[in-house]
């Protein structure tokens, strides 16, 4: 196909010009204030007072097949990509079968293959299973992997974790994160603050979070190993994070939007406001807001985890852990916190495209001869996110009834059309 994108304000090198941008053979043909010699056969949009991004791209997704199609399948979970603007995302490992070998990754690849509407990297897992008794068959599967994640647990043994990193490193892979000690939870569902006292709950403490970043930054000076650190949320994590990378340590960190936009004195009795990390207080949400804007936290990632509607409608302390994030991402961030004067727009495509794709070495630059992953967004259209306008499987998120501004008009993947509103 080819796509004549005209009049539109597009993102190249960290700045919006208003260009023409066309797509052919898969590809950006050209970023320039002419037209294309002949139109014969080309798709023209006139994107006129809306702005051209080149795709987004989430490390951090749960598309939960193979083993929880119920939840969310790869098709399903790709669309909803797209529809959120993004072209590159990465599947997280907790699966059934867990990828752990080439046998089990291929369970998922075959899936990826046929189904997916946009980009998927797969992160293979640290330990056999996520049971951490032992090291997944890491050598074989680096050279399909994106990475190596236990996310949804975090490695409780310090052993276990160093030789992971020590493998990891000496495969040129980098280690991702779920930091989370057991031991110190000291609770469940909620942060352990004010709202958990209210309602009389013992609730999940900082501590557990920022004790295992501290240990997993302290491993990966060690090692030399890459890491990459999970959906902080505490502010004694984001100071730690920032102090590695004072000494040079090889480490990133991302954030979740619901982080940045809500605290604890948001919750509602709802399976919605229920996730891991938990919402924390206003202070935490104030670091991680400093945290982006000067360079600590590297990029915002969704943490999308879809769920039934049974398991997400026992409210806020019985619900299983886990919203969607990708179709409402960007337009939130965007409302709250472009609109709202926190950071440029420039930053959040920096937070939501740039930084991801340097440090994973995925997603591509607007610009003549690159692959054609790009969205587009009308800034100016407000509406009210409501769940029957997802198109993931998943319905569950602390947005619903939220008006926001950004809405998607397009999303090309690899030169094809995998989401046009209207």
């Amino acid at each position: 196909m080819k796509y004549l994108l005209k009049n539109a304000n597009v993102f190249i090198d960290d700045r919006f010009v208003r260009k023409n941008v066309f797509v052919e053979n898969g590809s950006v043909s050209s970023v320039s204030d002419a037209f294309p010699p002949v139109l014969e056969g080309v798709s023209v949009f006139d994107f006129n007072n809306c702005f051209v991004f080149p795709g987004f791209v989430d490390v951090h997704v749960h598309l939960r097949e193979p083993g929880f199609f119920y939840k969310e399948t790869i098709k399903s979970g790709t669309l909803a990509a797209a529809h959120g603007g993004f072209t590159s995302i990465c599947s997280m490992p907790n699966l059934d079968p867990v990828p752990d070998s080439l046998e089990n990754l291929k369970a998922q690849t075959d899936i990826i293959e046929r189904d997916a509407q946009v980009r998927v990297y797969p992160y293979g897992s640290i330990t056999k299973g996520e049971k951490q008794r032992e090291l997944s068959d890491m050598e074989k599967l680096a050279p399909y992997v994106i990475a190596f994640s236990d996310d949804g647990v975090g490695v409780q043994s310090y052993e276990m974790m160093e030789q992971a990193m020590k493998k990891a490193h000496s495969l040129g892979k980098l280690i991702v994160a779920h930091c989370e000690l057991n031991e110190l939870l000291g609770g469940t569902a909620i942060h352990d603050g004010s709202y958990a006292r209210k309602i009389g709950h013992r609730g999940i403490s900082s501590e557990s979070e920022w004790r295992e970043v501290e240990r997993d930054i302290e491993l990966s000076r060690k090692t030399g190993c890459g890491l990459h650190i999970c959906h902080i949320s505490t502010k004694e994590s984001v100071d730690l994070v920032r102090q590695a990378k004072r000494e040079g340590i090889d480490v990133s960190c991302e954030t979740a939007p619901h982080y940045l936009t809500l605290c604890e004195e948001d919750l509602r009795d709802e399976g919605g406001f229920r996730m891991n990390p938990p919402l924390r207080s206003e202070s935490d949400k104030l670091a991680l807001l400093e945290g982006i804007a000067d360079g600590t936290i590297d990029m915002i990632a969704t943490d999308h985890a879809p769920h039934s509607a049974e398991e997400k409608g026992r409210g806020v302390l019985k619900s299983l852990n886990g919203i969607v994030g990708l179709e409402t991402a960007f337009p939130v961030l965007y409302t709250k916190l472009v609109r709202g004067g926190i950071i440029s727009l420039e930053k959040l495509v920096e937070l939501m495209q740039k930084n991801p794709a340097r440090r994973f070495g995925i997603g591509n630059a607007l610009s003549s001869g690159q692959p054609a992953d790009l969205t587009v967004f009308d800034l100016n259209e407000q509406y009210v996110i409501k769940a029957e306008d997802f198109l993931s499987k998943g319905k569950s998120s602390p947005f619903i009834g939220e008006k926001v501004y950004g809405s998607c008009k397009l999303t090309i993947s690899g030169g094809k059309t995998v989401w046009q509103k209207d």
